[in-house]
């Protein structure tokens, strides 16, 4: 019977990257403290599980076994090779801030807020819409994550269906929507907007901390 190929994954060694022999792999390893490793059985697993962390790979990670078997097959893990935003709003409406942030190392990129009154389906809208234009910016080919779908979905149709109305308390956020929309009407982007699994990930990186 043939040996199943194998490809290995080398987060951190002499050189980084996946592998499609042992003896490749074991020379990256070979006398480097604190090598990193794992064989996957597939390519698009083992380029998921570069592009992620090894903790969410390795024997000793907490954070597999927290999920299920049957939502792993499903959703997988989150793509690393990303940026995640949120929003929070302290009432709604109420004083509300958003932001994004490197999925994996959480760092931020880019923060607005807090305005005074806003809600927070407007603040993962303008979120959103940040995270576009600050990827077509840079030319990047990370993905973006959201947990509101109503936000992906007014970014579909290109509007911003808030029943807030407008005044001289929120004059300031409602020219960023506007803003937003010219943007949005103006540019093309090939960025994929994904859905942040929050029941089988955890809450997404770019959350304020405030539930």
């Amino acid at each position: 019977m043939a040996k199943k190929k194998k490809y290995y994954v080398v987060w951190k060694g002499k050189n980084t990257g996946i592998y499609e022999t042992w003896n490749e792999c074991k020379a990256q390893i070979k006398g480097y403290k604190g090598a990193q490793y794992k064989s996957f059985l597939n390519f698009n697993e083992a380029k998921r599980a570069f592009n992620g962390n090894y903790t969410d790979y390795s024997k000793k990670s907490s954070s597999i076994t927290k999920v299920s078997q049957e939502d792993l097959l499903k959703f997988g893990l989150p793509n690393y090779h990303s940026i995640a935003v949120d929003a929070a709003s302290s009432g709604n409406p109420g004083i509300m801030e958003y932001q994004g942030v490197d999925t994996k190392t959480k760092k931020l990129l880019f923060k607005q807020g807090p305005f005074k009154q806003g809600t927070n389906n407007i603040g993962e809208f303008l979120a959103l819409v940040h995270g576009l234009a600050y990827l077509k910016e840079r030319n990047s080919d990370r993905i973006l994550y959201t947990d509101s779908r109503i936000a992906m979905s007014w970014i579909r149709k290109k509007t911003c269906n808030t029943k807030l109305v407008e005044s001289a308390k929120n004059k300031d956020l409602f020219n960023l929507i506007r803003r937003a929309l010219n943007w949005l009407k103006e540019n093309d982007y090939n960025t994929p907007i994904v859905k942040w699994e929050t029941k089988v990930w955890g809450e997404i990186p770019a959350d304020f901390g405030r539930k």
